[in-house]
């Protein structure tokens, strides 16, 4: 029977005086979906966070509600305490301790002990069957630093079920999975409400809320902008409460006519472990898609491209050969936006002016000196054009929301006019008013001649983006799809080994 175990009384949190959160107002219930959607920044971790104990609340209450519905309040001071209630948080950043094997990940500090000794056997076993209830067939003793992000994102989740917890609250636990991997996942998660458990769920993909939330809470800039009953639900309502406005419609295309190449990749081997070559053509002006599972080896390529790691085989810029080091390539007008924007593409400890102005320094430099008026315009410029928030060049990156962080990583890139732009996930955890900001600064770069090439796990946003669709299997580019005739089904069909003609 579905029933209120936990609510939310006028929750409101403060930092160094700014409001995040003001009169959150929630009931968890039991055999329920609860979603929580919002813009990146409108407060979503902050209520997730007070909820799982990381966080105190400034002001407000959270109690839990026993059998009889009576209400006694909660003082969740740690995670652990947290945890010794019933709820778990798995997080949008990984937290997997990267030295561990996955069972020492999963049951840290539940460690089994047999006569004063970690009992292995006993944690390996435990471990096997929460990466199995995940879909998982990994050793147990293998090291979580060794694991693609996805894999990873999957063990977060094993952990937090081997908790038991009465409350799972899941911060976008999607953002790196395949839409393989993510059917799974929501199947699982409809097993867990079926069977009792309270979910929290949080995701800017609208359509995984629409397909499994039973109730959505909506914030904006902190504050409730609504609450929705499965019944009421739809795309449009949910997004017009998200950013409290109406988005603009997609800009169109222009016709590519006979541009010139401007990428030309022949015959690459990368890193893949089937070391298969692969060979690619993108026009000047062009923005292509690369689709796949997870572990078809799309950032493989797009590393090789970017002269990450040891390649064999032929990349042309512009009819010359590109090749040396990453900071050669970079010179010669190539930039790349990793997957990972945490770990590989931000200084996170820095403000956003020295990530935004990183990569143009060095030509703005004049005999030594650096133009600190241009650098100041620069920064500024970029964070009018990707509305940036908080618009603060002197912001700590670490401070800002997943969205804004990827904006800073890609103005970097845009303010030096790359004549080959590369993506990898490029709205991985970002909300819909963010992903279009987003996609809309990817046109213009494409619109000004940029070639444009990025790999999405996200077959709408490969559909939405893309003048021409690559899918890749196995290591290999295994067919091409035109924008017009695109379709899920037909990617699906080349991205898991079936032929064009079978996909189509």
């Amino acid at each position: 029977m579905v029933r209120t175990i936990l609510r939310t009384r006028g929750i409101g949190r403060r930092f160094a005086g700014v409001t995040a959160l003001d009169g959150i107002e929630a009931d968890v219930r039991a055999g329920e979906v609860l979603a929580i959607v919002g813009e990146n920044g409108a407060g979503k971790s902050t209520l997730l966070k007070i909820l799982s104990g990381v966080l105190a609340p400034s002001s407000g209450s959270i109690e839990e509600v026993d059998e009889h519905g009576h209400a006694h309040e909660l003082r969740l001071r740690s995670v652990a305490e947290a945890t010794q209630v019933g709820i778990a948080l798995v997080h949008q950043e990984l937290n997997l301790a990267e030295h561990l094997d996955l069972a020492g990940a999963i049951l840290l500090g539940r460690e089994h002990h047999r006569f004063g000794w970690l009992d292995l056997r006993s944690m390996h076993a435990e471990a096997a069957r929460w990466l199995a209830r995940v879909g998982l067939d990994l050793d147990p003793s293998t090291l979580c630093g060794s694991l693609p992000i996805a894999q990873r994102q999957l063990v977060e989740i094993a952990k937090a079920l081997s908790a038991n917890a009465r409350i799972l609250i899941l911060d976008e636990p999607t953002s790196s999975l395949s839409a393989r991997e993510t059917d799974r996942l929501l199947a699982m998660l409809d097993e867990l409400r079926r069977s009792g458990v309270a979910i929290v769920y949080v995701s800017h993909h609208l359509d995984e809320v629409l397909a499994i939330a039973d109730r959505a809470i909506v914030l904006r800039d902190g504050r409730m902008a609504g609450t929705l009953e499965r019944a009421s639900m739809d795309r449009a309502t949910i997004e017009r409460l998200m950013v409290g406005r109406d988005l603009p419609p997609t800009t169109a295309r222009p016709s590519l006519g006979a541009a010139p190449d401007r990428l030309v990749v022949d015959g690459v081997v990368t890193s893949h472990r089937r070391r298969r070559p692969a060979s690619l053509v993108v026009k000047r002006g062009e923005i292509v898609g690369l689709a796949g599972l997870v572990g078809a080896g799309r950032t493989e390529l797009l590393e090789a491209i970017a002269g990450l790691g040891h390649a064999s085989g032929t990349i042309m810029l512009d009819g010359r050969a590109l090749s040396g080091t990453m900071a050669q390539r970079v010179a010669r007008g190539l930039a790349i936006v990793p997957e990972d924007r945490a770990r590989h593409g931000l200084f996170t400890l820095d403000p956003v002016r020295t990530n935004v102005s990183m990569a143009w320094l060095p030509r703005g430099a004049h005999v030594g000196m650096v133009d600190h008026a241009g650098e100041r315009d620069l920064v500024d410029g970029m964070i009018t054009r990707l509305r940036l928030r908080p618009s603060d060049p002197a912001r700590r990156v670490q401070t800002l929301s997943g969205g804004n962080q990827q904006k800073t990583v890609l103005g970097r890139w845009l303010a030096v006019e790359p004549s080959v732009l590369l993506l990898d996930e490029p709205t991985r955890g970002v909300d819909v008013g963010a992903r279009h900001d987003i996609h809309e600064a990817i046109r213009a770069a494409a619109t000004t001649g940029c070639a444009v090439l990025f790999a999405s796990s996200d077959l709408e946003e490969v559909l939405l983006l893309a003048d021409r669709i690559l899918v890749m299997h196995d290591g290999a580019i295994a067919g091409e799809l035109a924008r017009e005739s695109a379709t899920e089904v037909a990617i699906m069909g080349l991205a898991t080994g079936g032929a064009l003609e079978a996909a189509r």
